[in-house]
């Protein structure tokens, strides 16, 4: 398993909605904005996993993911870190 181009494809796709001449709705959403939808996707992964649904497993993953490569490009936009910090956070844990 190679996941690596198809992340990079993720957060490319995250920057470009949060770009000047990206999407309006992605661009004007904040982190206490984006809660709601995090939440969200969290229980329909649990849905998911109750149905032993794999195929929406997989599909609820990755709204997850999706969420948390958009906070994470909210915090590298604030200068705070980016999504490498947030994978290299975990995996020194």
């Amino acid at each position: 398993m190679n996941a690596g181009p198809a992340f990079e494809r993720l957060v490319d796709l995250v920057a470009r909605l949060r770009a000047p001449d990206g999407c309006p709705w992605d661009r004007e959403q904040t982190l206490a904005s984006m809660r709601r939808w995090l939440l969200e996707e969290t229980h329909e992964v649990l849905e998911a996993i109750d149905a032993e649904d794999a195929d929406a497993h997989r599909a609820e993953l990755g709204d997850l993911l999706f969420q948390v490569v958009f906070q994470a490009q909210l915090q590298a936009e604030a200068g705070a870190f980016d999504v490498a910090a947030v994978c290299d956070a975990i995996v020194d844990k």
